[in-house]
């Protein structure tokens, strides 16, 4: 028997290993958790405690109490921009929430950074803003992070990190590498900035008026009974729309207002109720979080419940979605990766004779709330996805994907 000459791995592994499970999973992990606290005290960065009675199921995602990250942050000394730590916050409350006003309020952010940026003496900008953008975007996710200094990816302090974010700092790293060390700090920003502005119109603002204008809207027949978990409105055109909603937001009460200003009948029903107006409903249109390289479509949480009833009742969905919130990453269910909200929305079910009946729910050994902010679902409940380059299956997201990464 011949003997090999490839020696085996060390028994703690290659560093130059990618590690199977992404430390942004291993939330129960102590190790991880300390090589992550020890990076933020070094970067100067606050930190959340993790106070939450967590479900064992999902004790591999990050969970956090609402608190204050500024208690021990001083603006006059801080290395953190103050546009980055209102933006954190703002992500860390729900106050923005959504993955294209997540996106966009990140690149505004972005600007203000580079904008009150100065280059020091003997120093190149495209090196040294990079360093500078690391505390600052390492306080709302610890993955631009990783994506700008190319760190090894822990923990969100404020937020996870979402796709259409991803997509913008992917753009925005790559607009910072090709600055030349020739051109000047003024002509640099304008350049950065300037490309910021281009990803926001073409990627954002134009592609959402290319799907709702030219695909979605010759969708929409006359008498259509539109069910929606998102907005949808098309003038000339004489439909009704059902706003599915669930808590703990109820922020379909908010789509109903804009709809009804806009003189479109409108039914509001929680989600619980789904199936009993399922029957009238010749359409739905939802809206994505993320469209995944096997075709599963990551959303709110909910979509996949709407999705399923309206398969059992061969109603047409369509998912309208930007290709910038394409992801090469694969996932069949929502449990290894999501993300966990703030539990204490969840305990609003009424007044009792002492107050709101759960508000001492830490105080209960055997109770444990769960508040799930995404779902998957399966491309054979999706019957055409609408983007701004044409409508496709769920199918052609890698082949989207592959011309993406040419172009």
């Amino acid at each position: 028997e011949q003997k090999s000459n490839v020696k085996p791995p060390p028994a703690g592994g290659s560093r130059s290993m990618r590690p199977r499970v992404s430390s942004m999973l291993q939330a129960d992990d102590q190790k991880v958790l300390a090589k992550y606290a020890k990076s933020l005290q070094k970067q100067q960065v606050p930190q959340r405690k993790t106070i939450q009675k967590q479900v064992e199921m999902f004790a591999h995602l990050y969970q956090y109490a609402p608190d204050t990250l500024t208690h021990n942050l001083s603006f006059s000394t801080s290395v953190i921009h103050p546009a980055i730590i209102k933006l954190g916050l703002q992500y860390a409350e729900g106050i923005i929430c959504g993955s294209n006003a997540r996106c966009v309020a990140l690149l505004a952010a972005l600007k203000r950074v580079i904008r009150d940026y100065q280059v020091p003496t003997h120093k190149v900008l495209s090196r040294d803003l990079e360093q500078k953008l690391k505390p600052c975007i390492t306080y709302d996710c610890i993955i631009f992070a990783m994506m700008i200094v190319k760190l090894t990816p822990k923990r969100e302090n404020c937020r996870p990190l979402s796709v259409s974010m991803g997509s913008a700092i992917k753009y925005v790293k790559l607009q910072i590498s090709e600055i030349s060390p020739d051109v000047s700090e003024k002509e640099a920003k304008d350049k950065l900035c300037n490309g910021i502005d281009r990803f926001y119109n073409e990627r954002i603002k134009y592609a959402d008026e290319s799907i709702s204008k030219t695909y979605a809207s010759t969708k929409i027949n006359d008498n259509e009974v539109i069910l929606i978990l998102s907005d949808a409105h098309e003038k000339g055109k004489k439909f009704r729309v059902i706003v599915v909603d669930s808590r703990p937001k109820l922020e379909g009460r908010e789509l109903v207002q804009r709809l009804v200003r806009n003189g479109i009948r409108c039914s509001y029903v929680l989600i619980n109720a789904v199936s009993y107006v399922m029957k009238e409903v010749t359409m739905i249109l939802l809206g994505a979080h993320a469209l995944l390289a096997n075709g599963y479509v990551m959303s709110r949480v909910g979509t996949a419940l709407v999705a399923a009833v309206a398969h059992s009742y061969n109603v047409p969905v369509l998912v309208c979605c930007e290709t910038y919130k394409f992801h090469e990453r694969v996932q069949t269910d929502a449990f290894v990766f999501n993300e966990l909200g703030d539990p204490d929305l969840m305990i609003d079910l009424g007044q009792g004779k002492d107050g709101r009946i759960l508000d001492e729910w830490r105080s209960i050994d055997s109770l444990r709330i769960l508040n799930l902010l995404y779902d998957v679902t399966p491309p054979d409940f999706v019957t055409m996805v609408i983007t701004e380059v044409g409508m496709v299956p769920c199918t052609s997201v890698p082949v989207l994907l592959r011309v993406k990464h040419y172009s």
